[in-house]
């Protein structure tokens, strides 16, 4: 070998490691094992190697970098699964370049891009972008390891929940607690979609109504856009229907609390006279005593973190990880009175 022109590869083929623990071994950070990070520093020492970030960048073919795309980060979703995310890749030595995804016209511009995104990173962590739509999979990645969160996406590896199945059980803690006209305030559709998560929210409601023999009124449905004031407006409007529903099914926590302040407003007592349940198990949720279903989303972040490392290790194929949702059961639902 010629110690002249000794480059990561040679280290980590000596070694017989990975050029990414090799650089982590050289940069002292987390995530290689005492005896092979000193064997290692042993054989870099030996062949007079020294770590130089942008060379082994090149000699690799690695970046050290794992893009993300995703919609408005202000928003709790993606904004939970970034910390995740973050945590877990700050701690491996891998830096983030993030792609702000929050219209139809930035997923299209994303695509359009790809190729150029992709040569900058590793790999990929998609948040919750719609990415799985309209027949989209994971080869228009070049090739670059890809992970979805809160969504499925063909050939790529997936954290997800059943949409469907959650806000089943959601409703259903509402039937069994003697609720038959329950009302539901929808997040928005995406017409992008083959089916949206408010699509499969929507399902799972009504497949609990159905299960329960109860009547699927449409005067029960109102839209909400996900936010606070809309869950506000929107359950104005169910209680201004000739026969107001006894409890209520929100697609988010977030138009959950507006619910609870239009019902406030109405002289409406929760949980007395109406039953409110979110989903997602917000920050304030506890707070404020919203029964809900729990998304675990900074973990889910966090996996999706670890196994994008591990595909780019090569050290596991892509997989699909469905996510439980359990109920969390606090003050805003009761036995009808």
């Amino acid at each position: 070998m010629d110690e002249g022109r000794i480059t990561i590869d040679d280290i980590a083929a000596a070694a017989g490691v990975s050029v990414a623990s090799v650089s982590r071994s050289l940069r002292d950070l987390p995530g290689v094992g005492p005896q092979t990070r000193k064997r290692i520093i042993d054989i870099a020492d030996e062949f007079g190697y020294e770590l130089h970030p942008q060379a082994s960048s090149l000699a690799s073919g690695r970046t050290s970098t794992v893009g993300v795309a995703a919609p408005l980060f202000g928003t709790w979703f993606p904004s939970r699964a970034l910390g995740g995310v973050h945590s877990v890749l700050a701690e491996a030595g891998y830096d983030l370049l993030i792609f702000m995804m929050s219209t139809p016209a930035d997923r299209r511009r994303f695509l359009r891009e790809a190729r150029s995104f992709c040569r900058r990173v590793d790999g990929l962590i998609l948040i919750d972008t719609f990415a799985g739509a309209d027949g989209d999979s994971a080869d228009a990645f070049f090739n670059r390891p890809v992970v979805a969160v809160g969504e499925r996406l063909d050939g790529a590896a997936s954290i997800a929940i059943d949409n469907r199945l959650a806000s089943r059980r959601a409703v259903e803690h509402l039937i069994d607690l003697g609720h038959e006209r329950i009302g539901v305030i929808t997040a928005p559709e995406r017409a992008e979609m083959s089916m949206s998560t408010s699509g499969l929210r929507r399902l799972g409601y009504e497949d609990a109504l159905r299960g329960a023999g109860l009547t699927i009124d449409p005067t029960l449905v109102a839209a909400g856009d996900g936010s606070i004031a809309s869950g506000i407006e929107a359950m104005s409007r169910l209680l201004s229907v000739p026969e107001p529903p006894t409890g209520v099914f929100c697609m988010s926590d977030e138009m959950a609390f507006g619910a609870l302040r239009a019902a406030q407003n109405a002289g409406v007592p929760v949980p007395d006279a109406l039953s409110v349940i979110g989903f997602d198990d917000h920050d304030f949720a506890a707070a404020l005593g919203l029964s809900t279903m729990r998304q675990s989303v900074d973990e889910m972040g966090m996996t999706a973190a670890r196994t994008v490392l591990a595909l780019i290790e090569g050290t596991e194929p892509a997989s699909e990880i469905t996510w439980d949702v359990p109920l969390v059961a606090r003050q805003t639902t009761a036995a009808r009175g």
